[in-house]
């Protein structure tokens, strides 16, 4: 039997309202939620060639080497592999002919970035294009959300309404928080994800994330904070984490990472408060066989100093 999990939160005023949530996975698929990641090149003088370097089989973009059947018909080199040898358009045996004319072609070409109706205003030649396009700070976001494989992608505002409305978590504006994270049965530490927080301050989102797992044969629990923004932006904001009980207290400090990062990556690098189980149940109180661990925390930003140069950190009121 699956033990109860639910998180009991509160906003700014410190006081404490008791919200019980299930701890739902759902599964979404970008193909009902997403962003608009494509590009209209109807009107560009370049289309015909575009579509001629574009793979019959995965419709992606052909890089060298491009192969080619006996009747001319192209295809990129992962396809070949998959489509066994055989072109996908005659059914004739692909051989070992690459299609040079169409790879010179191609080192002749200027396009824009495919996020180019997202905002960006750069243009490549058409083998600098793919590199630029996997770190252009004009791609979408992958969801957030933790506990489930969602594959929805957009801005920062499509994925905030994404996580209120489909997601169901929690919404909170400040810059200050007590959680308290119960678990009725907390010796169960096999990937155990509470519900996401989505805190709204300076003008931006932010994600806390409260987990547990097995950090080498210890059993730990891990709180962190991800900036909904580009790793740039993030960090111009700090946050503060602080779990205790009984005279004793534990504190972080760091810089949020941005969402950029997926959620395991950010994990997997420590890179936030934990706690071993143990003390997490030291700090519950009680028998200390079940979990009711509060957590508090601050996020601030970052401010220059015009005199000296150091940073001035900003709390909210």
């Amino acid at each position: 039997m699956e033990s109860s999990i639910e998180c009991v939160s509160s906003s700014d005023g410190m006081d404490d309202e008791e919200i019980s949530h299930p701890n739902p996975f759902s599964q979404f698929s970008s193909s009902t939620k997403s962003s608009h990641n494509n590009i209209n090149i109807n009107n560009n003088p370049t289309t015909s060639v575009h579509e001629l370097l574009e793979c019959p089989v995965c419709t992606n973009s052909m890089y060298p080497p491009i192969h080619q059947c006996h009747n001319g018909h192209t295809l990129c080199s992962t396809c070949k592999v998959r489509v066994h040898n055989r072109c996908p358009t005659c059914r004739q045996e692909l051989g070992d002919i690459r299609c040079l004319a169409l790879e010179k072609v191609a080192e002749s070409l200027e396009l824009p970035c495919k996020y180019c109706s997202l905002g960006c205003p750069e243009i490549f030649p058409y083998y600098s294009k793919l590199k630029h396009e996997a770190a252009c700070n004009f791609r979408p976001y992958s969801c957030p959300y933790a506990g489930s494989e969602c594959s929805v992608v957009g801005d920062i505002p499509y994925l905030v309404a994404h996580l209120r409305d489909d997601h169901k978590v929690d919404m909170h504006s400040g810059c200050t928080f007590n959680h308290r994270y119960v678990k009725s049965n907390p010796r169960d530490v096999e990937n155990a994800t509470w519900m996401l927080t989505v805190f709204h301050c300076f003008g931006q989102y932010f994600c806390l994330h409260f987990e547990a797992f097995q950090l080498g044969m210890a059993p730990v629990y891990m709180a962190f904070l991800r900036f909904m923004g580009d790793e740039m932006d993030a960090r111009n904001y700090s946050y503060s984490l602080e779990v205790g009980g009984n005279g004793r207290k534990l504190i972080w400090e760091g810089t949020p990472r941005s969402v950029r990062d997926s959620h395991r990556k950010v994990r997997d690098s420590h890179d936030g408060l934990i706690i071993q189980r143990n003390m997490a149940l030291f700090f519950s109180g009680g028998d200390r066989k079940e979990l009711k661990l509060r957590v508090t925390g601050r996020i601030w930003k970052e401010q220059q100093n015009p005199d000296g140069g150091a940073c001035i950190p900003n709390f909210c009121s």
